[in-house]
């Protein structure tokens, strides 16, 4: 490991950021550094654009890769080798386009998760829509976040490594309970294949893209699918935004707000001008003679 690389790695630590932001930071300066054959140190703002340039046009990278990459440059320029530039600048971020995602409807996550085989991976979707976890929070709960008394799952450390609690649905307890009766878990209420650890976030998505390949089911789906269904389900039901978004456990209600645009009962509530225009005035049909042959 080099200098630099030491250094950078002691200031994400000194500043708490996650393993995972650490570990693709840290994997995102190492290409950059290998793209050119030289330390970053040597390197400037023309490099840098340059490098733009080449995720962009030549990778072809979605706007979203490449901001971890812009992401990961700015800290090593402005934490670790302290430059002064005016990164908005030096370092442009590429502008996301605004998606909407697709959501089930609550007749598609039953089926969906009526065709997940495994009673492991079933138990892991089902309370991802259940309580609106991240598939990342659900595969490292343990069996004493499961709150009976208060009737509430206990979420350690999610997203920006905040702790919140979400509801515990009766139905879910009761498939919680199914699944801790059958596999007795204890470290981890989701064990993986490598002892004393959890399930891994791939190990899920495959079994999800199998799930989906038996349903027939022609929306995309992914495991953050059902955290999607759970917010739009619960609007679409009268919970109001700012619950939801405690619920999630996001940062800014403008995050929740989004699916305001998908719900059907916001969206399809309103009427279109077309159905307000008058109708027009039929005139009577005149009566036509009697015939007598």
């Amino acid at each position: 490991m080099t200098p630099l690389r030491t250094r950078m790695t002691e200031d994400m630590q000194i500043r708490n950021l996650s393993p995972h932001t650490q570990a693709s930071y840290a994997q995102q300066v190492s290409l950059f550094a290998r793209h050119f054959n030289r330390s970053p140190e040597e390197l400037g703002p023309e490099d840098i654009r340059s490098y733009q340039v080449y995720l962009t046009n030549e990778k072809k990278l979605a706007p979203s890769s490449v901001l971890i990459a812009v992401c990961a440059l700015r800290f090593l320029y402005r934490v670790t080798l302290r430059k002064d530039w005016v990164f908005e600048d030096m370092i442009p971020a590429p502008k996301k386009p605004q998606t909407l995602p697709v959501v089930l409807s609550p007749e598609e996550v039953l089926h969906f998760l009526d065709c997940v085989q495994h009673i492991k991976h079933r138990t892991i979707l089902t309370t991802c829509y259940a309580a609106g976890l991240r598939i990342s929070e659900t595969i490292r709960l343990k069996p004493n976040h499961i709150d009976s008394q208060r009737m509430v799952i206990r979420v350690e450390q999610g997203k920006g490594q905040k702790d919140r609690y979400v509801m515990l649905s009766p139905k879910l307890l009761e498939g919680l309970r199914h699944w801790w009766r059958t596999e007795r878990p204890t470290q981890w209420l989701f064990p993986g294949d490598i002892p004393g650890a959890p399930i891994s976030r791939s190990a899920v998505e495959v079994a999800c893209q199998k799930a989906h390949e038996l349903s027939g089911i022609p929306k995309p789906i992914t495991p953050h699918s059902m955290r999607h269904a759970f917010a739009v389900h619960l609007l679409e039901n009268g919970t109001d935004v700012r619950t939801i978004q405690l619920l999630l456990g996001h940062r800014s209600l403008a995050t929740t707000a989004r699916y305001l645009k998908i719900a059907t009962t916001k969206v399809c509530s309103t009427a279109s001008p077309l159905d307000l225009l008058p109708r027009p005035v039929v005139p009577d049909p005149k009566p036509t003679a009697p015939q007598y042959f």
